[in-house]
């Protein structure tokens, strides 16, 4: 949803590097390329107008003046000041001192605030907490049924005593389901309201109503991030006739211009507090203004790359890879181990994705999006079509193994050959960097593979014949070589032999012909 905005300001910064110091021109020249770039994001203009003036105030301030890199010194301005706009910290969930915690949804009728409540369901399951969902829009058809085939997928439990579709009174719904939690010990209520196509009194007195009637502890205003400033606007009317205490972004994922995630922290004066960032339900997590400004700036977003690793890898695991990875040249990592740490992996999510949040990959960005995703399946296929043997022994796969394996998983000879060899090759090199060798290939670099020890010995180069100090000695030699090369040369031959005889008889030895082919 960035992209645009991160190649502008990118382009913006690259033209500021090299400069030691910068004068009131950059300053102005800068600012207004953030301007452009904000404006085409769909930012609200009052947000715009304020960013830009505090980015120029602090640019024009001692910390860049007296900074040794001064690009560098605008970019943590821009950096912090995006933060800011975003909402500053981190705010998180409050819960209720005694349960159950009450987490009201609202907001218009398409921004996902069904699946929505699975996603947060499966996500506070994940926290330690027992969620219902109470389907309180009784008014979209279908909207319980999807409501309860969301809460089955995520897990959790589901309160929808209505059929719905015009059917029933979601006030009471609400209120029941309080008394059905207690009942059923479940410390969190996520109740999911009707929406409308647009702002109506209806709307308000209902969403007004179900408040009242159940007091949650959070009112979440769901926000599809990509209707652009119209999302400022109908929070804003929300805010004013039923009041929230943050926002949920969702379709992060989307491919607008992302202006609605900038401008509306700042305008409403709420937080963002989650955004939904993909289809699955697992798409999902806390917002962190922080780590989205990161990403904006093509810094990457390690925090967050590091916390799906743990969630997804376990530690025991982790020590036992490694442990194979440390014996005899890696030799006890096999193709099985191989498959799992893959599998590991394809459960963080996409490869696109997890590349995205490594630091300055905005410039291969065209490389990761045409990434196949599929091509780590036809590797699992591949090893999946070997036998116990052959994963644990790769050596013994021969022409015939792999004509076989090819044809269990449908790729080509070539496929295998090359994934085999790939294989061995990363064994190596995790091996050598497991046991404290640092990168391969790179001998004599400290902590990067061999030291000092395992560098070659130096062959002396022999001495040449040594010239004589004396001017007309060393004349009288110069001149006598000449005429040994011009006598050579009437003969025709390179070696000083005649040239027939030379293409006749003269041939190189045998231990020369293999590297001339």
């Amino acid at each position: 949803m960035f992209d645009t905005l991160s190649d502008r300001l990118s382009a913006t910064f690259k033209n500021l590097r090299g400069k030691g110091r910068l004068s009131e021109a950059d300053i102005d020249a800068t600012a207004r390329e953030i301007r452009i770039a904000l404006l085409e994001a769909d930012v609200a203009l009052p947000v715009v107008r304020a960013f830009i003036a505090n980015v120029k105030d602090r640019a024009r301030g001692v910390e860049v003046s007296q900074a040794l890199n001064p690009a560098q010194q605008v970019v943590k301005i821009v950096n912090e000041e995006l933060v800011g706009i975003l909402g500053g910290e981190t705010r998180r969930l409050r819960f209720a001192k005694n349960p159950p915690s009450v987490i009201m949804l609202a907001g218009l009728q398409g921004a996902g605030k069904t699946t929505l409540a699975g996603k947060l369901g499966l996500w506070l399951k994940g926290q330690g907490h027992s969620p219902l969902l109470v389907a309180c829009d009784l008014q979209r058809p279908n909207a319980v049924n999807q409501l309860s085939v969301v809460a089955d997928r995520a897990g959790v439990a589901v309160y929808a005593p209505q059929p719905g579709n015009g059917v029933g009174d979601p006030v009471q719904v609400a209120k029941d389901s309080i008394e059905h939690a207690r009942a059923k010990q479940y410390d969190v209520v996520i109740v999911d309201t009707a929406g409308r196509l647009g702002i109506d009194e209806e709307l308000m007195q209902q969403a007004a109503d179900i408040r009242d009637a159940v007091s949650p502890d959070e009112i979440l205003f769901v926000v599809d991030a990509m209707i652009g400033q119209d999302a400022v606007n109908t929070a804003e009317a929300f805010r004013d006739g039923v009041g929230f205490d943050g926002v949920v972004l969702s379709k992060l994922d989307g491919d607008a211009r992302g202006g609605a995630a900038l401008s509306i922290a700042h305008v409403t004066g709420k937080q963002i507090m989650f955004a939904s960032n993909g289809e699955k339900l697992e798409d999902f997590d806390a917002f962190h203004p922080d780590r989205m400004a990161s990403r904006i700036l093509d810094m990457g977003d390690l925090l967050t790359l590091i916390e799906q690793a743990e969630k997804t890898f376990s530690q025991e695991e982790a020590a036992k890879m490694a442990s194979k990875l440390a014996s005899s040249k890696g030799k006890d990592f096999t193709l099985d181990d191989f498959l799992a740490q893959m599998e590991q992996v394809r459960k963080m999510g996409s490869i696109s994705k997890l590349l995205g949040m490594l630091p300055g990959m905005g410039q291969i960005k065209d490389q990761i999006n045409n990434i196949d995703e599929r091509d780590v399946d036809r590797t699992a296929a591949i090893i999946k079509s070997m036998t116990p043997h052959e994963r644990q022994e790769p050596t013994i796969i021969n022409g015939s193994r792999r004509a076989r394996i090819a044809k269990g998983s449908g790729v080509e000879v070539s496929a295998v050959k090359n994934l085999v060899e790939r294989f061995f090759e990363a064994r190596k090199m995790m091996s050598k960097m497991a046991q404290g060798g640092g990168m391969p290939g790179m001998p004599g670099m400290p902590g990067m593979g061999g030291g000092a020890g395992r560098q070659k010995k130096q062959v002396k180069q022999a001495k040449g014949k040594r010239k004589s100090g004396n001017p007309m000695k060393r004349k009288a030699e110069e001149q006598a070589a000449a005429a040994r090369r011009e006598q050579a040369a009437a003969q025709g031959g390179a070696f000083g032999l005649p040239a027939a005889q030379e293409d006749q008889s003269f041939e190189l030895p045998d231990a020369f012909k293999k590297f001339t082919g």
